[in-house]
């Protein structure tokens, strides 16, 4: 054979090997999603716990797009938030958060400020973007309707279940809100395939419970994934998944004790993080 032949041969075989090679490798992450995870806005504590929550991979296999309209439910202290509104900022989306219902004539002064307090810790536009509040609680009017792309559910579903018919009613809600198309994410402390406790005292959640109730709502499970799967967590602790990191109590959740000097912690921080479902549903279009 020729030398040119040869080399246009052995061109082709490279060309050919490295079509392969792209076919089959992982898709890239999102340019603006690893920047807000790196963001120097985020303490080393939070990022000390990405080893665990996996926001990236989380976000991928929900399907977070560029652009999207977000809702966080329950933020707590804001550990998504700090990768969610800067996300929505950067890729022209909108990032909304429930907080307290100021609709509500009874609702306390302690809820008024922590509502407060969440909208002062996310004031920064630069970073955040335009953070919107919308009232949510048990007695809280409906959110709005096909409003949203994206919906959070992160460990929160155990704690409507202290409070009968609210499960029913925040999905009905959710499912309500979000456009036809739209995700609802959840992340939860997975409890052991069987009966559920109706109160989930111990926080963990079997996915046979969520599923149903997401079904119910009118919501069709799309995917689920062991992103979050611990096999280390026996679900078996003295002071329930609060035992676990982060929270690490030591004495009975909610009992106003002074922690246990005596406790040995060294078992459960051992295991690490709840062992969670990751359920990926979405809204049918009409």
């Amino acid at each position: 054979m020729k030398p040119r032949v040869l080399k246009q041969a052995f061109l082709a075989s490279v060309v050919m090997a490295l079509a392969a090679t792209s076919a089959v490798a992982a898709p890239s992450t999102d340019d603006a999603l690893a920047q807000v995870v790196a963001g120097d806005w985020r303490s080393a504590d939070e990022k000390s716990r990405d080893a665990a929550r996996k926001p990236v991979e989380n976000l991928q296999f929900w399907g977070l797009k560029p652009g999207a309209s977000i809702l966080e439910v329950q933020p707590g202290a804001g550990w998504w938030t700090r990768i969610l509104a800067p996300y929505a900022a950067r890729t022209g989306g909108r990032y909304s958060a429930t907080a307290a219902d100021l609709a509500n004539p009874s609702i306390t002064e302690a809820a008024r400020k922590g509502r407060a307090d969440f909208a002062a810790r996310f004031a920064d536009e630069k970073i955040y973007g335009k953070v919107e509040l919308v009232n949510w609680g048990a007695t809280a009017a409906p959110l709005p309707t096909n409003s949203y792309d994206f919906i959070l559910l992160s460990r929160v579903i155990h704690g409507w279940m202290r409070v009968e018919g609210l499960v029913d009613r925040n999905f009905a809600s959710l499912a309500g809100s979000l456009k036809p198309g739209g995700v609802l994410a959840v992340e939860q402390h997975r409890g052991n395939p069987g009966i559920q406790d109706p109160k989930a005292e111990s926080g963990y959640v079997t996915e046979a419970y969520v599923i149903a109730a997401a079904e119910k709502a009118g919501l069709r499970l799309a995917a689920r994934s062991e992103i979050n799967a611990n096999p280390k967590d026996t679900k078996d602790h003295p002071f329930g998944v609060w035992t676990l990191p982060p929270t690490r109590i030591t004495v009975p959740y909610g009992s106003g004790k002074a922690p246990d000097p005596n406790f040995d912690r060294s078992k459960y921080d051992a295991i690490g993080e709840s062992d969670r479902m990751t359920l990926r549903f979405v809204k049918a279009a009409p």
